[in-house]
């Protein structure tokens, strides 16, 4: 792996999501929620970082761990935010807006993990 997790279109995905999450959660709405308010900051750090953090081993095999471990950490966050809204703490805009966008970097991270393992399956049989 030759190319810096920066250049990585799903971890560009996952930074600005990252963003957009710790935005909403300054809403005055939310300012009693500090547990899950916490949780759910952790949880969106945690995707970027671990595809930051696999990357940097240089083995297509860690990356995909990590990568696993990140997708993870999306269904974590898509589960806070469905808790959120059960609360009525975000509306329904929010909501759906905030879950499709996990969703398709669930669906990036999942494309990259194929492709990867795709790719070491190409150079054993090379």
């Amino acid at each position: 792996m030759t190319v810096s997790f920066e250049h990585f279109p799903v971890y560009k995905k996952a930074i600005s999501f990252t963003v957009e999450i710790f935005k909403i959660l300054d809403d005055e709405n939310l300012q009693k929620e500090f547990s899950l308010k916490e949780q759910l900051k952790r949880a969106t750090l945690s995707i970027s970082n671990n595809i930051a953090e696999g990357s940097e081993y240089g083995s297509n095999k860690q990356l995909i761990r990590f990568l696993w471990i990140a997708k993870g950490s999306c269904a974590e966050v898509r589960n806070m935010l469905f808790v959120l809204f059960r609360l009525e703490k975000i509306d329904d805009k929010i909501f759906h807006s905030l879950s499709h966008e996990c969703l398709e970097i669930t669906k990036e991270i999942y494309h990259f993990i194929k492709y990867l393992e795709k790719s070491n399956l190409d150079s054993r049989n090379s």
